[in-house]
């Protein structure tokens, strides 16, 4: 991690860690960064997603921009993914997006994208940073007609939703589903986007007034939706987060289907229609131990890389594979985004349950899931710095990976998006994967707490 940028983009919580100063510095920093070598003034899309504080920063950022003579395109509340994908629509040369994800109304971030829909690599975040935190360069100061011009997107949302829509072969006609818009990007384009589809639509969690993302409902609070999936009789219901790059979903029945077993349906299914190349799915290093047991039963290759969904499409381009995605629920199609879409994703699993005429609950008992526990630890930035050295922290975390051995496994990391130090624990016996999480978060809280 940078010292601004995290593993997705400036995070923290607005007017305070996030203020005002700082997104227009970023939005200085940036333009000047991706002006570089470029003949033209540069242009940038601009999205945010429903958060009280996401007109303040997103003004102060835009301001910072035309400073330097960069022009905006203000696409106003849209998905994550709808700013990867119209920044090559709009034949724009970035793309910025105003938004803490999963996080509480009172965070947000800025997650920038280049001309080509990707994350912006490291290197030039760490030029951003430099410009930002050293001052390590002057910049422009245009006058006059040189200044940067901003311009509104009417149709954003819409060309979001034409896009997505012609990803699905099929219609989805027939089936009963509740999405879960959490309040945020996705109450904007997914009751639409899944109707014009043909599905029978219950929307839930679609009332957004600027702090209420996220709060008891979406991606990461799934009880009302698997509630109201059995309660209704509906086929499955589909929970988005604030900013719908991500989504997960319960079956019939009310189970969760996390975002690895999203994952094994779909690749089983790319892979019997030849569309999974080289046979390889790329997780992360918090994929269920499941999952791999799932791939070496059904002939596929796995690839693990670090937590982000940054991570992975960096490995599936590196190595040409065209899926991957996160337990979180992140799932990248590359034959059709270049980030992670919730939107997306919940097409494809529904046409896969449209073509294979079964419930999601037979789709997902592909792969058998193992008992996995996980603890969130809040740290002080000086303690999630300390936590990489502290020889206590390391001696029982190596303790309890020989405890573990071969049947389960332990993974201890800092956050790259909040201030959390985070504790999974896999294994085959539930009763021993609690006690050891519990016994690893004692020893991290005792030594690095109060930091």
């Amino acid at each position: 991690m940078g010292r601004l940028f995290g593993t997705d983009g400036v995070r923290g919580i607005a007017n305070t860690e996030l203020t005002c100063e700082r997104a227009m510095e970023i939005g200085r920093a940036a333009a000047t960064v991706l002006a570089d070598g470029c003949r033209r003034r540069p242009t940038f899309v601009i999205g945010c997603d429903t958060r009280a504080s996401s007109d303040m920063l997103g003004s102060a950022l835009i301001a910072g921009l035309c400073s330097v003579g960069a022009d905006v395109i203000q696409l106003g509340v849209v998905p994550t993914p709808a700013v990867a994908y119209l920044v090559g629509l709009y034949k724009a040369d970035a793309g910025v997006m105003i938004s803490a994800s999963h996080n509480p109304a009172e965070f947000n971030g800025i997650k920038i994208f280049s001309g080509n829909g990707l994350k912006l690599p490291d290197m030039l975040e760490e030029r951003i940073e430099e410009i930002v935190l050293d001052k390590i360069r002057s910049m422009a100061t245009p006058i006059g007609g040189e200044v940067g011009k901003l311009t509104y997107a009417k149709d954003a949302a819409a060309d979001y939703v034409r896009h997505v829509k012609s990803t699905a072969h099929c219609c989805l006609e027939g089936l009963k589903i509740a999405i879960d818009c959490a309040n945020g990007s996705a109450s904007v384009t997914a009751p639409t986007l899944f109707r014009e589809l043909g599905a029978d639509v219950h929307v839930l969690h679609s009332a957004p007034d600027g702090v209420n993302i996220n709060r008891d409902c979406g991606s990461t609070h799934m009880e009302s939706l698997s509630e109201y999936v059995v309660k209704n009789g509906l086929d499955c219901g589909v929970a988005f987060d604030g900013d719908a790059d991500r989504c997960l979903c319960v079956d019939e029945k009310g189970n969760l289907i996390d975002g690895d077993r999203i994952m094994a349906i779909c690749a089983l299914d790319l892979n019997n229609r030849g569309k999974l190349n080289r046979s390889t799915v790329v997780g992360t290093i918090m994929t269920n131990f499941g999952f791999g047991k799932f791939c070496e039963a059904n002939g596929l290759h796995f690839v693990a890389t670090k937590v982000g969904d940054r991570y992975v499409l960096e490995e599936m381009l590196l190595e040409n594979y065209s899926f991957g995605g996160e337990q979180s629920g992140h799932i990248i199609f590359r034959d059709f985004a270049t980030t992670g879409d919730g939107q997306l994703t919940a097409v494809q699993l529904l046409i896969m349950m449209k073509t294979q005429g079964k419930s999601l609950a037979e789709l997902a008992s592909v792969m058998t899931r193992y008992p996995q526990t996980m603890v969130n630890l809040k740290i002080s930035p000086e303690g999630k710095i300390a936590f990489y050295n502290d020889p206590e922290v390391n001696r029982v975390i190596q303790e309890t990976t020989e405890e573990l051995g071969k049947n389960g496994r332990i993974v201890v990391r800092p956050s790259g998006t909040e201030p959390l130090i985070r504790i999974m624990v896999e294994g085959m016996d539930e009763e021993q994967i609690t006690e050891v999480a519990g016994r690893v978060a004692s020893v991290i809280t005792e030594r690095l707490g109060n930091r």
